[in-house]
């Protein structure tokens, strides 16, 4: 009878550690970031890029560092993440750090508007908003996770310098704190 309670506890406390575990999405460290299409919808005035055009914005930005995020829900913890970021964007500006986010997870039509709604909204005016040209899932080769509800991917020269992905409900002040921390440590 203890036996088989000591592994009831083991199980219960097994599915809770995995359910509490960091979602795996994305391009990993070290991985390189390839080239990806897709078409800006709104944000960063100043990229050279008009709304509705296609191309591939990894390409774009080159060597630089760079914040690459792609996020299925744009609620106010996002925004309150991408404020920060922009933050970072604005402040070393001379380093040459850029962000942009793929907004994922439905159809391409739905998801330009949300995110032209979003960047209004927010006044975000120095993270570029675009939807990926599989805008279900992203690129198949990145591999974003079903479950992700956000990943963020900092990189520099085109190779992943960290990787943060969260479940819908998991980004919160501590993993905002870390994501923005990363993407300081590009340029440092």
């Amino acid at each position: 009878m203890r036996k088989a309670f000591l592994m009831a506890v083991a199980l219960v406390l097994g599915v809770a550690v995995t359910a509490s575990a960091e979602v795996t999405s994305g391009p990993q460290v070290g991985d390189s970031v390839g080239a990806f299409t897709v078409t800006k919808v709104a944000g960063n005035a100043d990229d050279g890029v008009e709304a509705g055009k296609s191309l591939c914005y990894r390409c774009k930005m080159g060597q630089r560092p760079v914040v690459m995020v792609f996020a299925r829900t744009a609620d106010p913890k996002l925004a309150k993440l991408l404020k920060k970021i922009e933050e970072e964007v604005e402040e070393h500006q001379a380093d040459k750090l850029t962000s942009f986010v793929n907004m994922i997870g439905g159809d391409a039509e739905t998801l330009t508007k949300q995110a032209a709604e979003f960047v209004k909204a927010n006044d975000l005016k120095r993270i570029a908003f675009v939807v990926p040209e599989d805008a279900k899932n992203g690129p198949e080769d990145f591999k974003i996770a079903a479950d992700a509800d956000l990943t963020v991917v900092c990189y520099k020269g085109g190779k992943v310098k960290t990787n943060h992905a969260f479940s819908k409900g998991q980004l919160d002040d501590a993993t905002i704190d870390a994501v923005v921390k990363a993407s300081c440590a590009l340029v440092e």
